[in-house]
């Protein structure tokens, strides 16, 4: 008999949980409401929510609006967007969620103290947190993709490191330890560890998960950085892992001999949408 285990730990953070319940009570007060990028990578979560009123813009619609409510989603945004808002008397919901908004005030602090260090930071460039921290030191901080980027950073200089909140935290590490063996002698080099620890904590959650089932099936919007790392980690340790975006995705081939099916995704994965997958597999199943 098949048994199908969906991950506990899986499905939306803290950030991502507030933004939408913001949303959804704007909405439900009859208020118009924009959304300034999409409120999470997960392209089901948007459309229900799209179905509800919520009309996603970019930075060069919001240019064009005035008088009106825009929500600013969890990964956070740049001081210019406030500025525009302030400019186009554009009310603010502010959904940035506290672990981000704490990690640009450090940016923030670092960069203004004026010692002339070099601000790094970890993370995917042109995400929308990233943007959100590079913009906290007027678009000098150097951002680095991965390990081997930081092999062509300036050694000379003092460097300090930061990272998005969402990276894998023994990437970061590997990071540290690289550039505190090859910082130049009387350079400064000083790390600060920004990577949320909810999303960090899932790592060894999921991987434990994984091991479990014969077939795991990580349910993900593709856009997501975090659903990258965490789908990484289930393939890593069990190599019958497809990522899928809802249940329309699932290969009735992948179920032939399988007698164990777990379901987990990012933080940006609804419940809702992991139950739509079971529910699917049990259906093929009657």
């Amino acid at each position: 008999m098949l048994q199908i285990e969906i991950d506990s730990g899986s499905g939306f953070c803290f950030g991502v949980t507030t933004a939408i319940r913001k949303a959804e009570e704007e909405l439900a007060a009859g208020h118009t409401l924009y959304c300034l990028g999409d409120i999470v990578h997960n392209g089901m979560e948007c459309e229900r929510l799209r179905r509800m009123g919520l009309v996603t813009i970019t930075h060069d619609d919001m240019q064009r609006l005035h008088d009106v409510k825009v929500l600013l989603r969890a990964h956070g945004e740049p001081p210019e967007t406030y500025e525009l808002a302030r400019r186009n008397n554009i009310e603010i919901i502010d959904a940035t969620c506290p672990v981000v908004l704490q990690l640009q005030k450090r940016i923030k602090t670092q960069y203004e103290g004026g010692d002339g260090a070099s601000i790094i930071i970890f993370g995917k460039k042109g995400h929308a947190e990233v943007l959100g921290l590079v913009g906290q030191t007027k678009g000098e901080a150097i951002v680095i993709e991965k390990f081997d980027d930081v092999k062509s950073l300036d050694f000379t200089h003092d460097i300090y490191l930061f990272s998005q909140t969402t990276k894998s935290l023994d990437e970061f590490r590997r990071i540290i330890d690289y550039i505190r063996q090859h910082i130049a002698p009387g350079a400064t080099f000083r790390s600060f560890d920004t990577i949320c620890r909810s999303v960090a904590n899932r790592m060894p959650n999921i991987s434990a998960f994984a091991a479990k089932h014969d077939l795991v099936l990580f349910v993900c919007g593709r856009k997501s950085s975090n659903g990258k790392v965490l789908h990484n980690e289930c393939l890593r340790v069990n190599p019958n892992t497809h990522l899928i975006e809802g249940p329309d995705e699932i290969l009735p081939q992948w179920l032939t001999g399988i007698t164990s099916v777990g379901i987990c995704g990012a933080t940006s994965t609804p419940k809702w949408l992991m139950e739509q997958c079971r529910d699917a597999i049990l259906k093929y199943y009657s």
